[in-house]
């Protein structure tokens, strides 16, 4: 557990496997971060999932458990939840949609659907599908640079779906979905995407889209090079893009303490089995 409150669990499953589920407290109630695989195949350089093999996806039911144990753990309900934990939400589509499915019914967990986020690295179909869904579920795309060339090297996915694919996916997402805003998040990496040039960029890059961006101070992890922007960067960043009218919040960092960042809990575990 860390000191600000936030709590890592890492979860057996009945394979032998391990997920891994982090509960936040905000002042406006309780937020756990689910998983939805065991392993990814993003390969996103940032993150400390990349090196732990993908093995599966997890069940519906599965998903729906991390939630179910946190709340028992606590003793308290659960009101938000966010697909930002180990996995890629959009590759494991149909059991991901069974799970709000489940959650968001009244015969289920009740939780309301403005309430769950789905975040995705931009698979272009998944994205395509969920504005579909008729579902009132916000939508989170891990962008991470404002260019192709830069997403390149942290993101593999930007090959198979790069920004002339992604953008418009965005904008027909907010069409089939009734205008729901779209968040943007931007991983501060030192001197790789917190440039005032990479802020223009971004503004650019956004513009034809209905979506506010979260600024996220990097979490250093052990596996990579990259390093955290210093506070002054990260705020000259914030400011340029309020400046452009495009809505920003630096996000508030959680569990650094912990280790937190998705991956880390079961990286250790897993050097150790």
């Amino acid at each position: 557990e860390s000191s600000d409150g936030t709590k890592k669990y890492l979860f057996d499953v009945l394979d032998g496997n391990a997920i891994e589920t982090v509960l936040m407290e905000y002042h406006h109630g309780k937020t756990v971060c689910v998983s939805s695989q065991i392993g990814c195949k993003m390969g996103c350089k940032f993150c400390a999932s990349t090196g732990i093999q993908f093995v599966r996806s997890l069940s519906s039911g599965e998903i729906v458990e991390q939630i179910l144990a946190v709340e028992q753990d606590i003793g308290d309900k659960i009101s938000n939840i966010v697909f930002m934990g180990i996995g890629e939400p959009f590759d494991n589509y149909d059991n991901v949609i069974d799970f709000i499915r489940i959650i968001n019914s009244q015969f289920g967990l009740a939780i309301g659907a403005r309430h769950i986020t789905v975040s995705t690295s931009g698979i272009v179909p998944g994205i395509l599908k969920y504005g579909k869904e008729g579902l009132q579920i916000n939508l989170a795309v891990s962008l991470h640079a404002p260019t192709n060339q830069l997403r390149d090297i942290i993101m593999p996915i930007n090959k198979a779906y790069p920004l002339e694919q992604l953008i418009p996916a965005i904008v027909q997402y907010g069409k089939d979905s009734n205008g729901r805003r779209v968040t943007y998040e931007y991983i501060m990496i030192q001197d790789f995407n917190d440039s005032e040039e990479c802020a223009d960029k971004l503004i650019e890059l956004i513009k034809p889209t209905f979506g506010y961006v979260n600024l996220i101070p990097y979490n250093r992890v052990i596996e990579n090079d990259f390093y955290r922007s210093s506070n002054n960067r990260i705020h000259r960043f914030h400011d340029k893009l309020l400046k452009a009218g495009i809505k920003a919040t630096i996000r508030k960092e959680f569990g650094a303490d912990i280790d937190a960042a998705c991956g880390q809990l079961r990286a250790k575990y897993a050097n150790k089995n």
